[in-house]
C-alpha cells in the first residue's frame, strides 16, 4: 500500500508539472491591446499571413489565431498590414527631440527607432566641447557629458520614438586632438580608443565616421581602423559617410572595405549614392565592388534615402583647409580678401582631391534650406544661383557670405543625384533606409526653414512609390529592409520583428494608400496611411492621429554592461 501510494504521488507530481508547464505557455485570453485579422509581416521578409497579435505591457505576447481572446482595446486590422516598427538608420533629431519630443515627422512615417551618430555624437564631451556646443547645436547647453548620459537624458525628458546611437568617430578626435589637421600620437590614439570603448559599454551600437566634413576628413585610415577595432571588441559595427561620393568613390569605398577587413568588423555605407552627375554611370561598378567584398565574407551593408537629391551644408562646397579649426577659424579665413580669392578659385574646380558639391552640379542645383539668423530665413527655398543674382555676387562669394552671416554651415539641398541610381540601390537586399534628417513638427518656427522631403516622407515613399507603384520590390521585402535587416545589422535585442517576447513596436497601415506627401517645393507635409503606431506597447498614433505619448526608450548595442 505504501509502495502504491508512493508511486501515485510520483505520478501526480509528474502530471502537476506537466499541467504547470502547459499553463506557462498557454496563450493569454486577455490583452491590453488585440490587433485582429491583420496581414502580419513579421520583418523577416517571409510571406505574410492573416492573423491576430496580442500586446500586454510593452511586449508582444501572442501571435496567430486569437479568436477567443479579449482586450482592453481591440483594433480591427482586416485588409491592413501589421508590421514591426521602422528603424531610421540615420536620424538627426539629436537636439530637435529635446525641444519637441513628439517626433511627428517620423512617427507619422512609422519610425519607432532613431539611430544617431553619423560622424558626430552627443558624447563623450570634453569641457571645451561642452563650452563650444551651442555654436554648433542651436544654442543648447548640454547637461550631460557621456553618450550614455545624453541618451538617458532624452529618455527621462520624454520622447515618442526609441533612440540609439553610434559614437561618432569625429567626437573622440575632437575630444583628444581638437579641430585641427593633426595626426594622433600612439598615446593619443589609445585615449581615443578608450573613449570608444566607454561609449560601447554605455550601449553605443558601433562607431561611425562622416569623412567629407572637417575635422573628420583629417583622420587617416589607420586611425579609423583603430577606432573600429575598439568597437568590434564589443560586437559593434562601423558605419561611414564615405570620404568621397563622386569622382573618387571607388577609393572611398575601398577604404571602408579595408577598415572592415582589418578591424574584423561589419561595415555600413551611409546613404548609398553617387553625388556627381558625370559619374552616375559608374554605379553598377560600385554595386559590383560591394558584392565582391560580401562574397569574400565581409559583412558590408548600406542604407539610403529614396530621393535623387541630398541635403547637407554649404561646407560641402569648400575644401577642408578653410574649415580647419572650427566655425570661428573658418569664418575668419573667409573674411580675408586673399584667402577669399584662393577659395573661390578652388570652389569652381571639380577637384580630384575633395568632394566638391558645387562644381560638379552648379549653383542652380544648390537650394538653400536652413538658416539660424532670422534675417536670412526669407532665402530658404531659393537656389544659390538665385541668391547670387539678388546680391550681384558670384555663387562662391555668396556661399562664403551666407556662412559668415549665419555663423553656421547653412543647410542646403543638392540636386546632383540620379533617379536611376536610386532605383538600382533600392533593389539591393542588403540596403536599409534612413531619413538623414531632423525630427520636427510641421508647425510654428519649423515652417520658417525649408526642408528636404525625406524629413517627412522617406519610409512611406518606399512603400507607396517604389513598392506599390513601381513594383521594384515586394511589400514584405521592403518591410524587412526597414525593420528586421537593420535590427540584425545592429545586433539589437528583441527589436525589429513580430515575435512573441519582442518589444511591441508595431505598425498598422493601409498598403493601398500609404504614401509620402512632402515635395521639394512643399516639404512640410506629413505622410498619410499610417493608422496605428505602437512604441513599447503604447500608442503614439491612434486611428491616424498622434496621441502625444512619449514612451521612447534607449535601445542599446551588444556591448552594454547592463546585459551582464
Amino acid at each position: 500500500m505504501g509502495q502504491i501510494s508512493k508511486r501515485l504521488r510520483v505520478i501526480l507530481v509528474i502530471v502537476g508539472l506537466a499541467a504547470c508547464s502547459a499553463c506557462s505557455t498557454k496563450t493569454p485570453d486577455h490583452f491590453d491591446t488585440l490587433i485582429q485579422d491583420g496581414t502580419l509581416y513579421d520583418g523577416s521578409g517571409n510571406t505574410p499571413y492573416v492573423g491576430d497579435l496580442g500586446i500586454t505591457g510593452d511586449r508582444i505576447v501572442a501571435l496567430g489565431n486569437l479568436d477567443n481572446a479579449t482586450a482592453d482595446k481591440v483594433i480591427n486590422a482586416k485588409g491592413k498590414a501589421v508590421s514591426p516598427g521602422f528603424i531610421n538608420m540615420i536620424g538627426w533629431g539629436v537636439t530637435s527631440l529635446i525641444t519637441d519630443g513628439r517626433g511627428l515627422s517620423d512617427i507619422t512615417q512609422g519610425i519607432t527607432l532613431e539611430v544617431f551618430g553619423e560622424g558626430n555624437s552627443m558624447g563623450p564631451l570634453s569641457p571645451v566641447m561642452k563650452t563650444e556646443f551651442p555654436k554648433y547645436w542651436a544654442g543648447i547647453n548640454p547637461g550631460w557629458t557621456t553618450l550614455g548620459e545624453y541618451l538617458e537624458f532624452l529618455e527621462t525628458k520624454g520622447v515618442a520614438p526609441n533612440i540609439a546611437s553610434f559614437i561618432g568617430a569625429t567626437t573622440p578626435r575632437i575630444h583628444v586632438l581638437g579641430q585641427d589637421d593633426v595626426d594622433p600620437t600612439p598615446q593619443q590614439l589609445k585615449l581615443m580608443q578608450e573613449l570608444v570603448r566607454e561609449a560601447m559599454r554605455e550601449g553605443a551600437v558601433g562607431v561611425a565616421s562622416s569623412l567629407i566634413y572637417t575635422p573628420a576628413s583629417f583622420a587617416e585610415t589607420d586611425e579609423l581602423v583603430a577606432l573600429a577595432k575598439a568597437a568590434a571588441e564589443y560586437g559593434g559595427i562601423y558605419a561611414s559617410h564615405l570620404r568621397n561620393e563622386g569622382k573618387q568613390i571607388f577609393d572611398a569605398l575601398d577604404e571602408l572595405i579595408t577598415i572592415s577587413r582589418e578591424a574584423a568588423i561589419p561595415a555600413e555605407i551611409y546613404h548609398l549614392k553617387i553625388a556627381h552627375p558625370p559619374s552616375w554611370d559608374r554605379f553598377d561598378d560600385v554595386l559590383a565592388r560591394i558584392e565582391a567584398a560580401r562574397s569574400e565574407g565581409l559583412k558590408i551593408t548600406a542604407d539610403m534615402y529614396p530621393y535623387p537629391a541630398g541635403s547637407t551644408g554649404l561646407d560641402a562646397v569648400m575644401p577642408a583647409w578653410v574649415k580647419a579649426g572650427g566655425i570661428d577659424a573658418w569664418i575668419a579665413r573667409m573674411q580675408d580678401p586673399k584667402t577669399r580669392q584662393t577659395l573661390a578659385k578652388q570652389m569652381r574646380e571639380d577637384s580630384d582631391e575633395w568632394d566638391n558639391r558645387l562644381a560638379s552640379g552648379g549653383a542652380e542645383t544648390v537650394m538653400l534650406v536652413e538658416f539660424r539668423n532670422p534675417e536670412l530665413k526669407h532665402l530658404a527655398g531659393k537656389t544659390l544661383a538665385e541668391v547670387a543674382i539678388m546680391r550681384n555676387q558670384s555663387p562662391e562669394e555668396t556661399a562664403m557670405d551666407l556662412v559668415i552671416a549665419d555663423r553656421t554651415r547653412v543647410g542646403a539641398m543638392y540636386f546632383n543625384q540620379s533617379e536611376d541610381v536610386v532605383r538600382k540601390a533600392i533593389q539591393q537586399p542588403w540596403v536599409s533606409f534612413c531619413t538623414d534628417a531632423v525630427t520636427i513638427a510641421a508647425e510654428g518656427d519649423a515652417l520658417l526653414n525649408h526642408r528636404h522631403p525625406r524629413t517627412y516622407g522617406t519610409f512611406p515613399r518606399v512603400l507607396g512609390h517604389y513598392v506599390r507603384e513601381l513594383k521594384l520590390l515586394s511589400l514584405e521585402q521592403a518591410i524587412h529592409r526597414a525593420s528586421g535587416l537593420p535590427a540584425t545589422n545592429l545586433s539589437l535585442r528583441d527589436r525589429g520583428f513580430l515575435r512573441e517576447g519582442h518589444f511591441a513596436d508595431i505598425l498598422v497601415f493601409d498598403p493601398d494608400t500609404i504614401v509620402d506627401q512632402a515635395t521639394f517645393q512643399q516639404p512640410h507635409q506629413y505622410a498619410v496611411g499610417m493608422e496605428q503606431v505602437f512604441i513599447n506597447g503604447t500608442a503614439v498614433i491612434r486611428d491616424s492621429e498622434p496621441t502625444g505619448a512619449t514612451p521612447g526608450r534607449v535601445v542599446r548595442g551588444p556591448g552594454w554592461t547592463g546585459w551582464q
